[in-house]
């Protein structure tokens, strides 16, 4: 069972390929241009008013003590009050060293903070960072390459990490970062209204892979609740639109949106028009709602208004905490033009790129990186995938339930495609899904809608990367 360790309420949303430039810090301005993927601009900066005092510490004063340690991480809630219990855990095995944590507003406040602090030359020593961000990252020579015989020496090999974010972690053959997690969007539903639709065999789900099969399964499921089979963010979350969008078009064999490292605008038209199609009949045949936030569609999931719910892993938590009987799966397969897949983002520790770095300093990194991940049952108990093997293949991990029964849907990650304007958080994502929500609510047709998402695309991509 998961340890209730806070109620979060709504937790934060959460191919890294690309070639890294020679070591490069950014301008200032650079940084602070209009729309940069990797800072959000001086507004985003001037945000961070609750934190001046972290941030006068970022750029001020001398270099630390060597037995201290400096952490920096975006997350609240349930994953925050996780987080600490696994600093707790290091610190009470480690009673030498000093670690300093600090968490900071999650998205690009977050990242802008990371990179101004790196590029001032007083950055963490380690910091979290999403996969679909660490290639902008990379790019702009703000993270340090991981040396294998450090992590080695750590106990880190690569065969002990699973091997999608594994790969992502690498640019250009290197690593930059050290996976945690994998958090697939997924597809929660209410066992109780399940087993009334005939939806159950043996307790466990039936197959209702296949774009007829599903939409049935949501159509059962509404004559259960009498109000809707299925529940999704369909307005002021843009990115979760996005998340069920890229799912259902790289499952159709889609292009990448974007190639070139965002500078070339490829989405496949046909995939996305066939994608939103699909989305759009869920929202005519009232099996899902098309102005539910958030929250709301967790709500009717958790009163049992609805049926399902497709949403990320993350929301665990805020389910448990309902008391609803319900199990997860990963998210269905509606086309099978391509091999399976879902949206996904990761978590990775990375090590910002320091002024001077030694020996014993990578060591005291690497040695609390391996202690979070030697402690992943627990940040898996929120809902995300651990990508550190021991974990994810324990017999503790398997009997945590329902977080181990989508674990497959790691399988199928599938990331934000690589642009300076992409990732977690980003304006890709939030132009993108507008665009999927017109759709689904009716406001557009899914030609007109797919032609957006090439326009949206486009505009992002004329703009001048900041790196």
């Amino acid at each position: 069972m998961l340890r209730r360790l806070d109620s979060p309420g709504r937790a934060a949303p959460d191919p890294a390929r690309g070639t890294p430039a020679a070591p490069y810090a950014p301008s200032r301005r650079a940084l602070l241009r209009g729309g940069a993927g990797l800072a959000a601009g001086a507004a985003a900066t001037a945000a961070l008013t609750g934190c001046g005092t972290t941030i006068a510490q970022g750029f001020t004063g001398g270099e630390p003590p060597a037995d201290r340690l400096n952490f920096w991480n975006p997350f609240t809630g349930g994953d925050g009050e996780r987080m600490v219990a696994m600093q707790d855990l290091y610190e009470k095995d480690h009673p030498d060293s000093t670690l300093r944590a600090t968490t900071f507003v999650w998205g690009n406040p977050y990242y802008t903070k990371l990179s101004l602090a790196t590029i001032g030359k007083r950055p963490p020593h380690v910091a979290i960072a999403h996969l679909s961000k660490l290639p902008v990252l990379a790019q702009a020579g703000l993270l340090s390459e991981l040396p294998a015989d450090a992590l080695a020496k750590q106990g880190m090999t690569p065969e002990k990490f699973d091997a999608k974010p594994w790969r992502k972690s690498h640019i250009d053959d290197r690593l930059y970062g050290i996976p945690i997690d994998t958090h697939p969007f997924a597809l929660y539903f209410r066992t109780d209204v399940a087993e009334k639709a005939g939806l159950l065999d043996g307790g466990e789900l039936v197959d209702i892979d296949g774009p007829d099969k599903f939409a049935d399964a949501l159509r059962a499921a509404k004559e259960v609740t009498g109000v809707w089979g299925g529940s999704v963010a369909s307005i002021k979350d843009t990115a979760t639109q996005f998340r069920m969008f890229l799912s259902f078009y790289t499952q159709l064999g889609g292009r990448p949106l974007v190639g070139d490292a965002g500078a070339t605008v490829t989405v496949d038209l046909d995939a996305a028009e066939e994608a939103l199609a699909y989305i759009q009949r869920l929202g005519k045949e009232k099996l899902i709602p098309t102005g539910a936030n958030g929250q709301a569609a967790i709500t009717l999931l958790t009163t049992g208004e609805a049926g399902f719910l497709m949403d990320g892993v993350w929301q665990i938590v805020a389910v448990l905490d309902s008391g609803a009987k319900f199990d997860m799966r990963p998210l269905p397969r509606i086309f099978d033009d391509a091999p399976y897949a879902c949206f996904a983002d990761s978590h990775a520790l990375v090590l910002p790129r320091q002024p001077e770095q030694d020996d014993d300093r990578l060591d005291l990194s690497l040695e609390f990186t391996a202690s979070l991940l030697a402690n992943s049952e627990l940040w898996a108990e929120g809902g995300h995938v651990p990508a550190w093997l021991p974990t994810q293949r324990s017999a503790a991990y398997r009997e945590l339930t329902p977080q181990s029964h989508y674990t497959a849907a790691a399988e199928g990650a599938v990331y934000d495609p690589v642009a300076w304007y992409g990732g977690a958080g980003s304006n890709l994502q939030n132009r993108v899904g507008d665009a999927v929500s017109a759709a689904l609510a009716g406001r557009s047709t899914p030609r007109a809608a797919a032609a957006r998402v090439r326009e949206e695309l486009r505009t992002l991509a004329d703009v001048e990367s900041p790196i």
